[in-house]
């Protein structure tokens, strides 16, 4: 990646994706947000067993959040995944910019051979990005987005049911302007120097 950055127009082409779940009762996917302290706390907490909740699909780019997109299913498969890139989020990028590189994860849905055959022949040549699993300290959708808007969604009142947590993510998505994208695009520039000195390693949030 900072290869690539080598050039100045490669960073302002990529479009980073997510998906995230949001819990009715607040609970946390530790995959996307991580807790660190300098000792044990040695706190335990309860959550409920399968709490309602909403799986949510954003991509940054330098200038704006494309989303929130909901999934109606509880799960995301590949079927759920290759119907919002053909229908939702290929056509809003295609629309904005013909010459774009497009980022996502090794999550499962994202490797389904129809989405794979879909963004081969709808993504410009090597505009594909492979990126390596579980790095929530390289992607601004981990190390800003995702924890951004659950600080704010989970601020007490809670939301009381799946409408009420829905709009609240939107809300929040949408106060997300231009001008803390570029923020966000320097502070990953940074992450990428911190990440390297660490020796790939996860590192404190910054």
């Amino acid at each position: 990646m900072l290869k690539n950055m080598e050039d100045e127009l490669f960073l302002p082409r990529v479009i980073f994706s997510d998906e995230a779940t949001f819990h009715l009762t607040g609970k946390v996917n530790r995959h996307n947000a991580r807790i660190w302290g300098l000792q044990n706390a040695c706190v335990t907490l309860e959550h409920v067993r399968d709490s309602p909740k909403v799986n949510v699909f954003c991509a940054i780019i330098l200038m704006k959040v494309y989303g929130p997109f909901f999934f109606d299913e509880n799960t995301v498969t590949g079927v759920t995944y290759l119907r919002i890139l053909q229908n939702w989020l290929v056509p809003q990028m295609n629309e904005a910019s013909g010459d774009y590189i497009f980022q996502q994860d090794g999550a499962p849905s994202h490797w389904h051979l129809n989405v794979r055959r879909f963004l081969n022949e709808s993504l410009p040549q090597l505009a594909l990005q492979f990126w390596p699993p579980r790095s929530p300290d390289l992607t601004p959708c981990d190390f800003f987005l995702w924890g951004s808007v659950k600080d704010t969604v989970y601020v007490p009142p809670l939301p009381t049911n799946l409408n009420d947590l829905r709009n609240h993510i939107i809300a929040v998505v949408n106060s997300v302007m231009q001008d803390i994208c570029h923020q966000v695009w320097d502070e990953f520039s940074y992450h990428l120097d911190v990440i390297c000195a660490a020796g790939g390693g996860h590192i404190d949030r910054l």
